[in-house]
């Protein structure tokens, strides 16, 4: 980035001040109106048809889930796309726990009936009365049923069993550090069946791609306890919505909670539908906004990839004085063709690093001496090179 020109990082929603507040104003130039910025900021816009000018670097999405954004145009482009994973998960392990407590006392139709009796000549005994429709059951002894392994469902996980329920999860992509950060007491299922079939509660937590939509539908749900819960603060398309509305007319379901409300959901017997709180806590947000304007200055300034979901994380500390930044396809002799083209310019490699994640990689290196714009253009040109980012520390 020149000295004479500040970053310009458009802000499309209400990111927390916290957050912006990272971007030093000598440096950056926060708006929310641009043409051209170099780094934008969202949570729930959709970008799928926002036309992206040719001076953007990067996107910090203040959340988890990426829907909104068209990740695949931007990979094409070189651009990394941040998101803030379990920055919100604190918020949603407690939604979670608040949805089994819903459906387990009967709570949604209790505040109903006590609603309308606010003019009842006898107040005191019909809410007496009434209570009797509405006695429920306590969670210790009960079986949680996990879909999703990661930092929300560890996290329900351990708040489960701290209430003294038994806990089955599923996760056939688990990492290491989830898996190390995940209770003891957790048996692991080798099905989504199996943790249907053995649960009184089940908890979706995967994100919405392709492999996941309507993971959970009516073959499956066929397997669930009779009376069981459904509980879905993932993602809407993950769960098919009629398929649902076909296992709680049979009883099959008792409850589905979820955070997606939709038009055949709305009204339903049996469906809890709350209004998308998952990350609604101030907390949250806050959270969100300084993880994820940390990622983007950290790429903006030293070219470091964090959470980036269409590219590898790529750490490293700074060693000489001149740095590039290159996103390149994923194939073969890409390394040697970057160490040829800048050894033919008498260019010196202090440090180089390069990560690989699918079809993307991603390649930063430290020189000793300046890099001429002759052989920046000379790297973009290269066959595979889709961006190259110049980062001296003088910022020239």
């Amino acid at each position: 980035m020149a000295k004479s020109r500040k970053c310009e990082v458009l802000v499309l929603n209400n990111i927390a001040q916290v957050g912006l507040k990272r971007l030093p104003a000598e440096r950056y130039a926060v708006v929310k109106e641009a043409k051209d910025p170099e780094a934008i900021l969202v949570r729930s816009a959709d970008l799928h048809k926002f036309e992206f000018g040719p001076s953007l670097k990067a996107i910090g999405r203040a959340g988890a889930g990426v829907n909104n954004i068209p990740v695949p145009a931007l990979s094409k482009r070189g651009i990394p796309v941040f998101n803030a994973p379990g920055a919100n998960a604190n918020a949603v392990k407690e939604l979670v726990l608040a949805g089994m407590l819903l459906a387990a006392r009967n709570l949604a139709p209790a505040l109903q009936f006590v609603s309308t009796q606010k003019d009842s000549p006898e107040l005191e005994k019909r809410i007496e009365d009434g209570k009797k429709q509405f006695a429920g059951f306590e969670l210790p002894g009960h079986t949680l049923g996990l879909v999703g392994l990661g930092k929300i469902g560890s996290l329900v996980a351990d708040a489960a069993i701290r209430l003294g329920m038994n806990v089955l999860g599923y996760d056939p992509h688990i990492t290491v550090e989830a898996a190390w950060s995940l209770p003891s007491q957790v048996k692991r299922a080798g099905s989504i069946d199996e943790v249907l079939k053995g649960s009184h509660f089940v908890s979706l937590h995967v994100p919405l791609m392709e492999k996941t939509r309507h993971l959970i539908n009516a073959k499956n749900l066929s397997h669930m306890k009779e009376g069981a819960v459904l509980l879905n603060f993932s993602r809407e398309g993950v769960v098919a919505d009629e398929a649902v509305l076909a296992a709680l007319q049979a009883k099959r379901l008792k409850w589905y909670v979820t955070d997606f409300p939709s038009a055949k959901l709305l009204g339903a017997a049996g469906v809890i539908a709350l209004p998308h709180l998952g990350a609604s806590t101030g907390e949250a947000e806050d959270n969100s906004a300084v993880m994820v304007v940390d990622e983007l200055r950290e790429y903006l300034e030293h070219g470091n990839l964090t959470n980036a979901v269409n590219f590898p994380d790529a750490v490293m500390p700074r060693e000489a004085p001149y740095r590039l930044a290159i996103a390149n396809a994923n194939v073969p002799d890409m390394l040697g063709r970057i160490s040829h083209a800048l050894g033919r310019r008498k260019i010196n490699i202090h440090n180089m690093l390069n990560k690989s994640k699918g079809e993307m990689a991603y390649t930063l290196v430290d020189a000793d001496t300046a890099v001429s714009s002759e052989a920046l253009g000379e790297l973009a040109a290269l066959q595979g090179v889709l961006a190259v980012r110049y980062l001296p520390v003088d910022g020239g």
